[in-house]
């Protein structure tokens, strides 16, 4: 058997097509990428661009038209509904509106993430902590959404995509509703989880300027990839 690393995701001449009607739309044209464990990715492009497919696919949300995407080695288009879900669930993702449950805290919303695990109430109360105060909100854990800033508000949302041990961090314009000081805050915890903690990430963005702080620069245009440059 092999010993090469598993590739994160790998897209090997991807193509979706959507029905508008009874009018076939081409979203994705022949993707083919890569990205390793260990990496930092954004994925750049202008609306209809494509990168929003990309994002479902890569999410495990939908699946190819045609060609393969290994999603941490195991094909998304031969999966059935359960499948898929139970894939979804290695995945943390991290949402551009945070989506927390306004009427818990901070820890519970962290802790509700790890319901479905094998951990016991006390394990989970103690590693949402945990999290909490890797993500800088020691002093949070028990304030709701609407008592804390929206910086705040997204590293309890990136603590609750880590709170199951994810094969990578999904991320869908994660600065994009926040103010210019509060991104580079949140810009900068991503960072550190990548090279301190080495997660994995993969940030969909039309940010220009944000998509260059990744190591890998992927852009999409119409349905294809422009460009992958090194940063």
């Amino acid at each position: 058997m092999s010993s090469e690393t598993v590739p994160v995701i790998e897209a090997l001449n991807v193509k979706k097509t959507y029905m508008l009607g009874r009018v076939p739309v081409e979203a994705l044209r022949g993707v083919n990428f890569r990205v390793e464990p260990g990496d930092f990715v954004s994925i750049l492009g202008p609306s209809g661009s494509g990168k929003s497919t990309m994002l479902n696919l890569i999410g495990a949300l939908d699946k190819p038209t045609s060609g393969t995407l290994l999603v941490d080695g195991v094909d998304i288009g031969r999966l059935n509904d359960n499948q898929l879900a139970d894939l979804r669930r290695r995945i943390g993702f991290v949402f551009q509106f945070f989506n927390l449950i306004p009427r818990l805290t901070a820890r519970d919303n962290v802790e509700l993430s790890m319901a479905i695990s094998d951990m016991g109430k006390s394990e989970r109360k103690k590693r949402a902590i945990e999290l909490l105060e890797t993500v800088g909100l020691k002093e949070r854990v028990n304030h709701k959404p609407a008592e804390l800033s929206g910086g705040q508000q997204q590293r309890v949302a990136i603590a609750r995509a880590l709170a199951n041990n994810p094969k990578f961090l999904l991320l869908d314009e994660p600065t994009g509703n926040v103010d210019s000081k509060t991104a580079r805050e949140v810009l900068a915890l991503i960072e550190n989880l990548n090279k301190e903690h080495n997660v994995s990430i993969i940030m969909v963005t039309h940010d220009e300027k944000l998509a260059h702080q990744a190591n890998r620069t992927v852009k999409m245009f119409d349905g294809e990839i422009s460009s992958d440059v090194v940063n």
